[in-house]
Parts: structure tokens; sequence; C-alpha cells
């Protein structure tokens, strides 16, 4: 009955934002958990495929550099037509890529505004919207298509950071996760979203540079791990998480939801 419960064996699965980060956490768990093929985006084609080649030396499967700038509707068309180029399904989406922008309340420039919200929210609309087709054509009843959307527990609780687009989009994530969820369900595909806390990345330096102070701020006691992450994303992604629909799932060691009290210069 639980044979293969986490496998992704056969699988093909997109992962924007790829090449570091969180983004690279998932592509790694996806590879070792038996996917055939991840596709990885990024801005920078370099990095982007030094990742790729990285994935594919230690892994049974394939991973393939997209180095496309997804935060215009003209990179979104893009990648998806490259994708379709590729492939005739598409069994998991994984809408990673994100932004943030920290200012004073006063000075907090409008040009900042926009770049995060567009590729923090309109992005994975979007993008997930172009590859429904994709999606569909893998989807069954008996396997699910999957989508899911990264966001952060600052969508979750206020963080004491001046973020405010990095806030309201992965609140907005949320809750678009949600939505999704209820329309491509009666498409049987699955569509949740993780909230992360603090992982090292280039996005959250605090946790990649003071990691120990940081982690003194986490009920766990630690920071976030490559495993921690992908665990979560292969549950999703795999046979174990087919009956979650629409929820966010908050992997943070206890920041948002078993913290007696918040304090310090933010998380995710």
């Amino acid at each position: 009955m639980f044979k293969d419960l986490f496998s992704l064996q056969g699988r093909v699965a997109l992962v924007t934002g790829g090449s570091r980060g969180i983004g690279k956490m998932i592509a790694a768990g996806f590879l070792a958990y038996g996917a055939t093929r991840v596709y990885i985006t990024a801005r920078k084609a370099a990095a982007c495929q030094a990742t790729a080649d990285e994935l594919t030396e230690m892994y049974p499967g394939e991973c393939v550099a997209l180095p496309i700038d997804i935060s215009t509707m003209a990179g979104i068309d893009m990648l998806a037509a490259e994708i379709k180029r590729r492939e005739s399904s598409l069994d998991i989406l994984v809408n990673n890529a994100g932004a943030a922008w920290a200012a004073d309340f006063d000075e907090f420039p409008e040009s900042g505004w926009d770049k995060v919200m567009d590729l923090n929210v309109k992005t994975p609309f979007f993008l997930t919207k172009a590859l429904a087709p994709l999606l569909r054509a893998a989807a069954s009843a008996e396997q699910p298509g999957k989508v899911i959307n990264i966001a952060s527990i600052d969508g979750i609780f206020v963080n004491p950071l001046e973020t405010y687009p990095y806030a309201a989009s992965k609140a907005g994530l949320i809750h678009l996760t949600r939505r999704l969820a209820v329309r491509l369900i009666k498409d049987h595909i699955v569509v949740t979203a993780i909230a992360p806390g603090p992982f090292a990345s280039d996005m959250n330096k605090a946790a990649r540079d003071e990691s120990d102070a940081v982690a003194k701020r986490v009920p766990a006691g630690r920071i976030g791990t490559d495993e921690d992450m992908a665990g979560t994303a292969v549950f999703l992604a795999s046979r174990a998480g087919d009956y979650v629909v629409g929820s966010t799932v908050t992997v943070d060691g206890g920041v948002a939801f078993a913290n007696p009290g918040i304090k310090g210069d933010g998380w995710a």
C-alpha cells in the first residue's frame, strides 16, 4: 500500500529561481527522489548552467538550465514556449523565483514596490496559466499534477524589517494559492505553498552569514537545512502530498506558530 509513497520516478519538473538557495535545494531533492528531468531558471546564465551541471553530476536524473528572466510577461512567455518545445507534459511546477526590497516607509520607491509585486505575485500566476496545458496533459486522478508556490512566513506574521511589498506579496501569494487550488483541482492539479523561515540564501543573508545569532531566535534552535526544504517539497510533489490541497506548509522551526515573542531583524 505504501510503496513509493515519496517517489518522483519518471516525473518532469520546473523550478524557477533554481540556481541557488531554496530553489536549488528543491531541485536537488526532486532529482534525489527520482525525477527524470528538472528544469531550473535564473537570470544569470553562468550560475544557472553551473548548478545544472552540478546537480546532473550528483543524481541519476538530468538538471537542465534555462537562463530566462521571468520578471516580465515576455520572459514568462519565453520560458513557457521553451518548456513546450522540449516537453509534451509537465508534472511539477515550483514557483520559487522572487525578490525583496527594504526601505524606510517615507522613502520607499515605486520601482521597488513594482519589482517585488510583479515577480512575487504576477509571475507565479501567469506562469502557471501559461503552463496549465502541459500540467493538464500530465495530470490524472491517480497522479495529480502539482504546483508549489514558495511564499514566506513574512506573509503570515509581521516582520520587523520595512519590507512592505515583500510581506504583502507573500501574503497575497498564500491567498492566491488557495484560489488557484479551487480552480485547478478540477483538472487534477494540486496547488499548495511552502512558507519558509530562516534558510541560508542570498536573499536571507542574516541566516547565511549570522546563522548562530539567528538560530537563537528560532524555537527549534537552528536555521533550516537543505533536507528540511527538500523534504517538504518532495512530500508535496509526491503521492504523499496528493490530498494536501490549497494549504501552505510553514517550514520555519516554529517561528510563526511556536514562538512566544518575535524579536530581531527578520527571518525570510
